[in-house]
């Protein structure tokens, strides 16, 4: 039994961030249709599922773990006929998750207003940059605009230095992907108490103001600014830092806790640093650059070797290829090998949710683009001479 099994989900994305949401609620069961746009010719829709033409067009699905888990129904929503389509599939979901700009829906005819009036039990997410209301609810966007409006962004890089990007994992994949999964999982709990659904209003720059709370916390209290590379986290201290290696490769130290701290000095020789773990006087600038040199001794994988077994904390930087040899990442099975008939072994990153009871599962590779939409269509009573008229139209895509 699968965590999520019997949950119906329609997904209208186009690029990853509900993609994302929906690959994780599929992971745990849930049973989820991606409603695709059928191309055009000479175009490719980014974020949707692999288009069916080209003779890689299994392969490159099969990569896409994003959308595993998943069946795609190709629908042109500007159709009428699509539109029934997806209100038959409405009736009999749970949940409706989309990323558009907003206003988009309606003027497709599938907001949420018009979802409830069929299916009052309806789950209806939108994530969008900014939410749907506001000064900033119609302005274009993207993670690096989100994470600078929320407060993030400002505080990522050196000291006097410019602000660093740090792709788009916050706003987008923090901000928008996983508040909109506990939002979602939260709206089906309280269905079950009320019986009714609701609107899920995701805006991913509120999700990175929620990420600042700690941070916000404190500025409340004194009224002190915090500042890129002048806070413990941010790169202030010798302590919590990264160091180049002499293969020109990093490592992180993250020696937070007094006693953790001590080990690292004890190790290094210099028990005399012991007492100025948090010195702001010119003796962290001496801390800085002996441990700068110290490290540039030995390889990134000769400190981690030996730092691992004196209780410090300590960590190499990896590159992506690294991170899939990693005895700590292939043990907690963050690497999953899948075969595929058409393809062979596909590799995929792993579930990271790990249930006892109920854990998570790929049942299916991600499909190419239409890919069920005469099952989908046959399942909802269509027959061959209709879903023929319908692709004559225009309005469906199948595969």
């Amino acid at each position: 039994m699968l965590a999520l099994e019997g949950i119906r989900i329609l997904d209208l994305s186009r690029v990853g961030i509900a993609a994302f949401t929906t690959m994780i609620l599929g992971d745990m069961g849930a049973e989820v249709t991606k409603i695709d746009e059928p191309p055009k010719p000479g175009t490719t829709i980014f974020g949707s599922s692999i288009s069916p033409t080209g003779e890689d067009a299994r392969k490159k699905a099969a990569f896409r773990a994003i959308n595993r888990n998943k069946k795609s129904i190709a629908l042109n929503l500007k159709h009428p006929d699509a539109r029934q389509i997806f209100y038959k599939l409405a009736e009999k979901s749970d949940v409706i998750i989309e990323g558009f700009r907003p206003g988009v829906v309606k003027r497709l005819g599938v907001d949420y207003d018009t979802m409830k009036a069929i299916n009052p039990g309806i789950i209806y997410c939108s994530i969008s940059g900014y939410g749907q209301d506001g000064p900033y609810s119609k302005l274009p966007g993207h993670d690096a605009n989100y994470i600078s409006i929320g407060g993030a962004l400002g505080l990522i890089g050196q000291a006097g230095g410019p602000p660093v990007i740090p792709l788009n994992f916050v706003a987008d994949w923090a901000g928008g992907s996983l508040f909109s999964t506990i939002a979602i999982l939260i709206a089906l709990m309280a269905r079950q108490k009320t019986g009714k659904g609701q609107y899920i209003d995701m805006s991913m720059t509120d999700g990175v103001v929620a990420l600042m709370t700690n941070l916000a916390a404190d500025y409340f209290l004194t009224g002190n600014v915090p500042r890129r590379g002048e806070m413990m986290l941010n790169g202030a201290f010798p302590f919590f830092s990264v160091y180049e290696a002499k293969d020109g490769k990093y490592i992180t130290i993250a020696c937070a806790e007094p006693h953790l701290w001590a080990n690292l000095c004890r190790a290094l020789g210099r028990e005399d640093y012991i007492p100025h773990q948090h010195d702001t006087s010119q003796k962290r600038e001496e801390i800085f650059a002996f441990l700068r040199e110290a490290f540039r001794t030995r390889t990134r994988d000769e400190w981690f070797a030996e730092f691992k077994e004196k209780d410090i904390c300590v960590a190499p930087v990896y590159d992506l290829n690294e991170v899939f040899t990693d005895p700590q990442i292939i043990q907690r099975k963050m690497l999953l090998e899948l075969d595929e008939p058409e393809v062979g072994t596909v590799r995929q990153v792993g579930i990271p949710i790990k249930l006892s009871g109920t854990p998570g599962q790929v049942r299916s590779l991600a499909p190419v683009l239409g890919q069920n939409t005469e099952e989908i269509l046959l399942q909802l009573g269509y027959n061959k001479a209709q879903m023929e008229e319908l692709e004559k139209a225009g309005a469906i895509m199948r595969r």
